[in-house]
């Protein structure tokens, strides 16, 4: 068994063609399958299945990517720190839910670096990437949330994929729409008084289930609904066609400006509240790189929690 051929697998995994692996690994195609066909005899099981629709990964293939991603991505770390020469950029990469909280602390963040000396990326995407990404270690750290209802599924996907969740902050559900919609200006806003407008809520793929579902309360019955797959696209929604969408309440206005609100969401019988647990995904054991550190302290300024811990250490002291 050697690197390369845990690179070669991890390459073909992601691709899901032997062509494609092969192109992005610069290696004839007949090379690239005898590696393969090599690793399978020495491992005695088979890492895919091969048909007319590409390569995919079998249940005991999975299980091998697992240990094959951390132990050649923690030599790749450990060969572009302290091989000499070789001129690699340090990387660091987010994946999140659409959050400018999340957006803002990567700005902050990135401020306290020399952008010519790391490769920098923040991607944010569906649910099911997110945690994809930090699996594949594409992304160091992945920012969602859990809340009663979907909190069992997803500790199982992170739990399978050898991830753990860090929570941040608990928040209650708002009804995040612009200053000019018509219920803007009330103290609190229930569901009934929502059936005029549009929810606007964020595309999580044909596969998806409500489980995956980036708004919270996203099993109650919505009799108008429309899905976008970018923040733009939402923001835009809500001023063209009065929409809404429920969320944290945690707004950015240096990035999303100050046309939009969040109107506490007033629960009834039918429609109760729930709470968003905040926090980040890593991978399970490891520890986090400068960056990484640096990064969920600015997200953890973002939040206001750095001073509800300062406000609370102050009271037991007073």
């Amino acid at each position: 068994m050697t690197l390369n051929q845990l690179h070669y697998c991890i390459v073909i995994s992601e691709e899901g063609s032997l062509n494609k692996a092969a192109e992005q690994l610069y290696i004839a195609q007949p090379s690239l399958t005898k590696a393969v066909r090599e690793l399978e005899k020495e491992l005695g099981f088979a890492l895919f299945t091969r048909s007319g629709k590409g390569m995919s990964v079998t249940p005991e293939g999975a299980d091998f990517l697992l240990y094959a991603r951390d132990l050649y991505g923690k030599y790749r770390d450990l060969s572009e720190r302290f091989t000499p020469g070789k001129g690699f950029k340090k990387k660091f990469g987010v994946s999140c839910q659409h959050y400018s909280f999340a957006v803002k602390a990567f700005v902050e963040m990135v401020k306290c670096f020399d952008t010519a000396e790391y490769e920098f990326a923040i991607r944010e995407t569906k649910t099911k990437e997110v945690i994809d990404d930090v699996t594949n270690r594409k992304s160091e750290i992945g920012i969602l949330y859990l809340s009663d209802f979907n909190r069992q599924a997803i500790r199982k996907l992170l739990n399978g994929a050898g991830l753990e969740f860090h929570r941040l902050i608990n928040c209650n559900a708002y009804v995040y729409l612009w200053k000019g919609h018509p219920l803007a200006n009330k103290r609190s806003i229930t569901f009934r008084q929502l059936t005029e407008y549009p929810c606007l809520s964020f595309e999580q793929g044909e596969q998806s289930s409500f489980y995956y579902a980036e708004e919270i309360l996203s099993t109650n019955e919505y009799p108008r609904m429309i899905r976008a797959n970018d923040r733009a696209t939402m923001l835009n929604l809500m001023v063209g066609l009065n929409g809404y969408t429920l969320c944290s309440g945690i707004i950015c206005e240096e990035l999303n400006g100050d046309d939009f609100i969040a109107v506490p969401y007033r629960a009834d019988k039918s429609n109760p509240n729930s709470v968003m647990e905040l926090g980040y995904i890593t991978i399970k054991g490891s520890r986090l790189s400068a960056t990484g550190e640096l990064y969920v302290q600015e997200l953890k300024k973002s939040l206001g929690i750095s001073d509800i811990m300062k406000s609370k250490k102050k009271r037991t002291t007073t």
